[in-house]
């Protein structure tokens, strides 16, 4: 069963690799509204300075993930010999999509705790120190693989608590949360959801609240709100977007969206 796949297609994450090389003066890096950035340290070492004035110090490869707009800064030592490469990623519809809603301010992993990543790193900063044509959209695709490989991981150690990708590393609930990510269309029911996880309905919704900490239903409205907001930013209309994300009307949708958001449709898509 492929449980993160829906989480990416549907929402069209990207990488843009914006920088390579090694650190030879400080950087602050701003927010970008709907953006994240992620810093891969293959050598050295670098000082991270987060906006309240606190700092940390990464001595080891490590990848660090900021999945939402966050200001940030490298500070620079000559000793230091940080050699990084560094990307915006676009998750479609920001905290719309639930895997960066799950995730912390900031993600720290080193990069011995991915082993498997080791072939794909060697691969990319070949490529990111190169000048080979189709370098960038080489790299750019590299840095997506990079971070599927980064979600597995955290999918499979288990390494957020209480979130959607905790729910997806149960081997009960992950077969409900598939269900609702491959169809949302169809019309769900607690008891439904359940009987897909091999639960009593009582069972199923203590279970789902304690590992996600959120309500199985709770999740369908976001769920389904977050794709409308992808295919509004594709352009669809919203009596097309309706009965995709299992609701009979585009009225229905609009005083769903409203609840969920604060605002219409058509006001978030201005924003």
């Amino acid at each position: 069963m492929d449980t993160l796949s829906p989480l990416i297609s549907r929402f069209n994450l990207s990488a843009s690799v914006f920088y390579s090389g090694v650190l030879c003066q400080s950087t602050s890096f701003d927010p970008q509204p709907g953006l994240g950035y992620l810093h891969v340290l293959r050598e050295g070492s670098v000082s991270v300075a987060a906006p309240d004035g606190t700092s940390q110090k990464i001595v080891e490869p490590s990848l660090l993930f900021y999945p939402r707009p966050c200001a940030h800064r490298f500070n620079f030592s000559n000793e230091s010999g940080a050699k990084l490469v560094c990307a915006m990623i676009d998750f479609g519809v920001g905290e719309g999509n639930p895997v960066i809603a799950a995730l912390p301010e900031a993600l720290l992993i080193r990069l011995s705790d991915i082993p498997e990543v080791d072939p794909l790193l060697s691969l990319m900063f070949a490529e990111a120190f190169a000048e080979a044509p189709g370098r960038q959209t080489a790299i750019d695709r590299l840095m997506e693989y990079f971070l599927i490989l980064v979600f597995r991981h955290v999918i499979e150690t288990k390494l957020i608590g209480e979130s959607i990708l905790a729910g997806l590393a149960d081997p009960r609930l992950k077969k409900a949360l598939s269900a609702i990510h491959e169809h949302p269309e169809l019309e769900w029911t607690i008891e439904e959801l359940a009987k897909k996880s091999g639960m009593s309905r009582a069972r199923f919704a203590a279970h789902f609240r304690e590992t996600t900490g959120t309500t199985p239903l709770d999740y369908l409205t976001e769920w389904r709100i977050g794709l409308a907001q992808s295919m509004l930013k594709k352009g669809k209309p919203l009596k097309l977007i309706a009965p995709a994300v299992g609701y009979s009307s585009a009225i229905g949708l609009s005083r769903a969206f409203v609840r969920r958001m604060g605002m219409s449709p058509g006001e978030w898509l201005q924003r």
